[in-house]
């Protein structure tokens, strides 16, 4: 399974899908998911750092966790 770190903490995290999980018999979900904004600015965050964001983040926010 593919992993990819956390734009804010680090931590890797595992990427779901792909031909590894399909023939896994153990297979794991995703772990986060990136967010894109208008300026054109991206950022995967695990979901524990997702959960600090507030509901309707704007980049601003993210740039602020991921600065920290």
């Amino acid at each position: 399974m593919a992993r990819e770190p956390c734009d804010a903490c680090g931590e890797e995290v595992p990427i779901g899908g792909g031909i590894s999980g399909f023939w896994s018999t153990n297979p794991q979900s995703t772990g986060g998911m990136t967010l894109a904004f208008d300026d054109g600015s991206e950022f995967f965050l695990c979901f524990d750092c997702l959960a600090d964001l507030p509901d309707e983040p704007d980049e601003s926010d993210v740039r602020d966790l991921v600065s920290e």
